[in-house]
């Protein structure tokens, strides 16, 4: 929106988000605190009751996977990555593992449809949860939802807008989860993971490629129950079969294991 001549973001609450695990205070309080690192935007006026937000318009281009895939951009985003992880806690924790748990509820309480056959991997998504907590990080704030497109270059720093699924969590879900939405390919993967890190580290490249694989397996989920709750016009049912045939792809692949492996440190 624009008012004398200024713009401004507002931000409003959608439909039944409750049911995706959304929490509006948590939104709100760690959109603030995102901000004082420089990476999110500033709130400048939030409606109490209605959680309506008016945040900072930032100039600047939105990312696409296709202006983030170079090595020069991974080494951007890991930037951004540690200003954010290193903000002020954020006031609820998030965990995939425990989202997946909470969306098969509601999935069951809306009657809505899944992929067939996706109950069968829960027992393979134990044993990687087991496998990526086998050399766990601090939590740290994270924003947990790297679409491209909340990406923001304003010429000097990567931005990072859009804080509904927020939440502390193991650093590595966020560098995963923007390697998958981002579709790196496992060089762009690894410069991602040494520019954050400092130095190559082939455990925490098999967490990451864990929790890329995670947010496939979580996100088909979000997309079963928004096909049946939301409002808006979108495809959200080949969005999650798009997800899971992917996640599918790495869920039979010689890959898992070996990325659960030296994720745990077995080999």
């Amino acid at each position: 929106m624009q008012v004398d001549g200024e713009r401004y973001v507002m931000r409003v609450p959608g439909k039944s988000t409750e049911l995706l695990s959304i929490d509006r205070e948590n939104e709100v309080s760690n959109t603030k605190a995102a901000a004082t690192t420089g990476i999110g935007p500033r709130v400048l006026e939030h409606v109490p009751g209605i959680d309506v937000m008016v945040l900072e318009f930032i100039v600047g281009s939105t990312m696409s996977a296709k202006t983030l895939q170079s090595p020069r951009m991974a080494a951007r985003m890991a930037q951004s990555f540690h200003r954010l992880h290193g903000a002020p806690s954020f006031l609820r924790d998030f965990n995939m593992f425990r989202l997946i748990e909470y969306y098969l509820g509601i999935v069951e309480q809306q009657g809505a449809t899944i992929p067939e056959g996706y109950s069968d991997w829960l027992s393979t998504v134990s044993e990687i949860e087991r496998a990526v907590d086998a050399a766990a990080l601090p939590p740290a704030p994270c924003h947990n939802d790297l679409l491209c497109e909340n990406f923001i270059d304003d010429g000097t720093t990567l931005r990072i807008v859009d804080y509904e699924l927020s939440g502390n969590n193991d650093p590595c879900f966020d560098l995963g989860n923007t390697a998958q939405e981002a579709a790196f390919d496992q060089d762009l993967r690894a410069a991602l993971c040494e520019a954050y890190f400092g130095r190559p580290d082939a455990r925490q490249l098999a967490r990451m490629n864990l929790f890329a694989l995670m947010s496939d397996v979580g996100w088909t989920l979000w997309g079963a129950i928004q096909a049946g709750i939301s409002g808006v016009e979108f495809d959200f049912r080949g969005y999650y079969m798009g997800r899971w045939e992917r996640a599918l792809e790495v869920l039979r692949s010689d890959d898992l294991r070996r990325w659960m492996a030296e994720a745990s440190n077995l080999t």
